[in-house]
């Protein structure tokens, strides 16, 4: 009996041993992130070997739905709002699975990215976009499922997949026209409100140049005179009275304290009325 607890001890030992040797894995997996005109992609996804196999038609069935690779689904991450075939795809992670035919593929986006493998239960709910990649025949033969980003521009692009000797792809729009006429916009209308107080509140803090910073913050509680903030009206009161005007720095505070009790801020109102206080208004 003692020889047989002793005996399943080593063989217990030797296969904890075993479980710590590190190997390649079957399926490599590779992550991209790819700058598509000002929209980040990222792709994530597991890549299989023929290994002297057929892969469409035999190891991937003409017909049959495919996760796009193997281990855990094959994902893309958009940064902004794309266009994929006929549908606008909000930023977010999805799944990608293939359903390969012999002239075409249909390549679908679904969002429930927590499968491995075909989602056991299928929800066309969850299909935020499908497209139809057309194929080609390559010259030579590609040893290792990859998906790539190609003929990049701009706005677009063709989201790419190789393996044996077929080349398929689909084409995903990005709004970078969208993005690039908003900045122009906001920069040419010039600077915001949050911009000039920003400014004056730094310049008040390394004590520089605090006649621009009253200019700068007057000018941030004008843009805003419709929606008073409390907070810009309080550093409008400590730029005036640092600039030596204690009239208009009471005049801000007390602004900036009916404002902060509307809202029921205790520390603002605490704030203000100490500085009140301090110059001689209460």
């Amino acid at each position: 009996m003692k020889k047989l607890v002793l005996f399943a001890f080593a063989l217990t030992l030797m296969f904890s041993v075993n479980a710590q040797v590190e190997t390649p894995q079957p399926s490599p997996f590779t992550k991209i992130e790819q700058k598509v005109g000002l929209t980040d992609v990222t792709l994530e996804y597991s890549r299989p070997s023929a290994k002297g196999r057929a892969v469409f038609g035999e190891l991937v069935p003409f017909g049959k739905m495919w996760r796009a690779g193997a281990n855990k689904n094959t994902m893309i991450t958009f940064s902004d709002t794309v266009i994929i075939g006929d549908s606008k795809v909000e930023a977010g992670s999805y799944a990608i699975f293939i359903t390969p035919n012999k002239e075409s593929w249909d390549v679908i986006f679904y969002s429930d990215t927590n499968n491995w493998g075909t989602p056991r239960n299928w929800d066309d709910a969850k299909v935020v976009a499908k497209a139809t990649a057309k194929i080609y025949e390559m010259p030579m033969k590609v040893e290792t499922w990859t998906i790539g980003f190609d003929d990049l521009t701009n706005s677009s692009t063709n989201l790419g997949f190789i393996w044996e000797n077929t080349y398929a792809s689909i084409t995903i729009k990005v709004p970078t026209d969208d993005k690039v006429t908003a900045s122009i916009k906001n920069t040419m209308a010039g600077p915001s409100a949050d911009d000039y107080y920003s400014a004056a509140v730094y310049n008040l803090a390394e004590k520089k140049d605090l006649k621009q910073a009253m200019k700068w913050i007057d000018t941030a509680v004008e843009m805003t005179k419709d929606q008073p903030r409390f907070w810009y009206l309080r550093q409008q009161s400590l730029i005036h009275s640092a600039n030596g005007d204690k009239k208009g720095a009471i005049e801000a505070a007390k602004k900036s304290l009916a404002g902060a009790k509307e809202r029921g801020n205790a520390d603002y109102i605490k704030m203000n009325m100490d500085s009140l206080k301090e110059w001689g208004a209460m």
